[in-house]
């Protein structure tokens, strides 16, 4: 839990935050959410596949954002690295919110 605070306060390293907690974790968090929202839309249950699919994979993916591009603020290498990690999150997590 306390991995998971500093995440969202930025205070990880920006390869950690991106590679372990938006990437890795991300992917965790996306892809049973994805599984379980088409089950539920093939048994014609629309509105539990949008409750249940999508009530835990938004809120991380926000969560990865903001925690990247705080992390993005605090990194003291090239500054396209910490660009490019804040636009890599952003359009990972908006792909994997739509899916």
């Amino acid at each position: 839990m306390m991995k998971l605070r500093a995440f969202c306060r930025g205070e990880l390293p920006l390869n950690e935050a991106f590679w372990t907690w938006t990437v890795t974790i991300g992917l965790i968090v996306n892809i049973p959410s994805t599984i379980l929202f088409l089950a539920l839309v093939t048994r014609d249950q629309p509105w539990a596949a949008l409750l249940f699919g999508y009530a835990l994979s938004v809120p991380y993916n926000l969560v990865a954002v903001v925690g990247v591009w705080r992390s993005a603020g605090r990194y003291r290498g090239a500054s396209i690295h910490a660009d490019l990690a804040r636009i890599a999150s952003l359009i990972l997590m908006v792909l994997l919110s739509l899916t």
